[in-house]
């Protein structure tokens, strides 16, 4: 059960409409770093999750919080498009060519939605969940988290930067800083855990027998022209504990030449490709 306030979660002010700034908005909610994916992304651990009933409840709350986002973000793109044309005689009537094709503004915003925000990217595109990553195991999901609230906040970094907008500043200020905190949230999650050493490798149920650990802890060089890139990837103890890191410097390949021998009959492939015998 889920309950809503008829108040934003903080104040989302413009100063002056650019309907070209709502259309990048629209990044922040239905792009791959946006609000919906983190949304649903984090419902659905959140439904997933087993064990430790805290997590489910922060992964809930957080998600509860996302949505809260959406929000926010879809009420600033209908204030960036107050005084947007309604009509092509409106707008043609500032620039022959329709103002350079409605001055960079998403056509869509008024031709389906009506001068306001949609579940789709700053190309128009809808939000189709593919980047939904709810896994069940709770190192991998925070990992990917934490990569999720990363690119979020890149994305909120470069829309305050594109502005100058003193409203839209001050509410972006507001999304970095939440990124800001639920990035160490989902870290802290794993640090409660017992830390990276803990969790590492993900899964860590996996039993050690079952890993040809040989191969578990070296960088391979594939580069012909260089040596190996240095740093803590590269030599001293690994970071799950367990071994300690290396470097394979253009190492010959193990297995064998692929080769698949004749097609079948009736195989659809060149009489010269089949192999009578199967």
């Amino acid at each position: 059960m889920f309950h809503h306030s008829s108040k934003l979660q903080y104040p989302v002010k413009v100063d002056k409409p650019d309907p070209q700034f709502a259309m990048l908005l629209q990044q922040a909610i239905g792009g791959i770093e946006g609000e919906i994916r983190v949304a649903m992304q984090y419902f659905f651990q959140a439904m997933g999750a087993r064990g430790d009933d805290r997590i489910r409840d922060l992964l809930m709350s957080t998600a509860t919080e996302e949505l809260s986002h959406i929000e926010m973000l879809g009420h600033a793109v209908a204030l960036n498009l107050e005084g947007a044309p309604v009509s092509y005689q409106e707008e043609s009537a500032k620039d022959p060519i329709i103002n350079a094709i409605l001055g960079g503004a998403n056509p869509r915003h008024l031709l389906s939605s009506g001068l306001s925000a949609m579940p789709v990217n700053a190309n128009g595109v809808p939000f189709d969940m593919s980047h939904i990553y709810a896994t069940g195991n709770i190192g991998a999901d925070m990992m990917a988290n934490v990569a999720a609230e990363s690119g979020g906040r890149v994305l909120a970094t470069r829309l305050y930067n594109w502005t100058d907008d003193h409203g839209m500043k001050d509410f972006l200020s507001f999304l970095i800083a939440r990124d800001t905190y639920h990035q160490q949230q989902w870290l802290a999650v794993i640090e409660d855990l017992g830390g990276m050493e803990a969790q590492l490798p993900i899964p860590n149920s996996t039993p050690q027998e079952h890993e040809a650990t040989e191969h578990s802890y070296y960088f391979l060089n594939t580069l012909l022209d260089k040596e190996a890139p240095k740093g803590r990837w590269s030599e001293g103890p690994s970071l799950d504990g367990r071994s300690q890191f290396s470097v394979k410097e253009q190492p010959e390949p193990l297995g064998q030449a692929p080769s698949l021998g004749g097609a079948k009959p009736n195989s659809g492939a060149q009489t010269e490709q089949v192999d009578p015998s199967k």
